[in-house]
């Protein structure tokens, strides 16, 4: 019972954090993922024992050219394409029986552009034509906190069949189903609200961001397992660390990212 309320009362707290900066200002909103970033490399440095610290010297220029300097549609497509390329090569570490030792100008690399790309795109979504999408990004948390909490809650009700247990034993199918038809309802009833698009595109999206989102969530468990540690660090109580928190959204926002041009592309 304690476990439950201190997760709980940590919980609220980040939610309240995380919306606050949203509805404070895009300059709230920017600062708060970027220290967000900071902690998430802090972590996955120490679980992968990367030593060198030119890591939040890369990320934190990329971050500025990015996020404050430069608009060059072509620039961030770059930006794109590279995040994309390393997170899908990570996929086949994540399904991979064979060991796998990253070097550490891997681990560099996947710091940047995994970590810190992912905490760039998520800022990047709700910017467009100088406006700030609040209801946009809302949305997109939405998404990932209704996939989270309906694939546990379905999958401790009535799964059976383990979804990945060589790096998530807990994880199962029917969970995973469950998260993203709750996940595809949460679409529905945003589409109502944020009409920027239409409710085909809150429906792609929803399934982007679940699928990609749940895919992030495992594969921080496999850095976890292969570092034989049970959380990624203990700023948060009961949650454990900043990147445990944001697995899912660091590891969908360039995908989310992606699809949401695509629609503004063909619109």
């Amino acid at each position: 019972m304690k476990e439950i309320l201190r997760r709980s009362i940590t919980g609220v707290i980040y939610v309240v954090l995380l919306l606050g900066s949203v509805f404070l200002s895009s300059d709230a909103f920017d600062f708060l993922f970027m220290a967000f970033g900071l902690a998430c490399l802090y972590e996955f440095k120490r679980i992968v024992r990367l030593k060198t610290y030119y890591i939040y010297i890369a990320y934190l220029g990329l971050w500025w050219v990015f996020i404050y300097l430069t608009n060059d549609i072509r620039l961030i497509t770059v930006l794109m394409l590279l995040t994309i390329t390393v997170d899908l090569a990570l996929l086949v570490f994540l399904f991979s029986k064979k060991a796998k030792h990253f070097n550490d100008l891997q681990k560099f690399i996947i710091a940047v552009f995994y970590i810190g790309g992912g905490c760039m795109f998520l800022t990047m979504i709700p910017y467009k034509q100088n406006n700030f999408a609040k209801f946009l990004i809302m949305g997109i948390f939405i998404l990932i906190w209704v996939n989270d909490t309906f694939a546990y809650l379905v999958g401790r009700s009535i799964g059976r069949t383990k979804l990945f247990p060589a790096v998530s034993p807990k994880k199962t199918v029917e969970g995973s189903f469950g998260g993203l038809i709750f996940a595809l309802v949460a679409a529905f009833v945003l589409s109502k609200y944020e009409t920027s698009l239409s409710l085909m595109q809150w429906m792609i999206l929803a399934t982007v961001i679940v699928i990609a989102g749940s895919l992030g969530d495992l594969l921080e468990s496999k850095f976890k397992r292969v570092a034989d540690v049970k959380d990624s660090g203990a700023i948060l109580p009961g949650h454990g660390g900043v990147w445990d928190r944001l697995d899912s959204l660091v590891f969908a926002a360039p995908f989310a990212y992606l699809v949401l041009n695509l629609f503004s592309y063909v619109s």
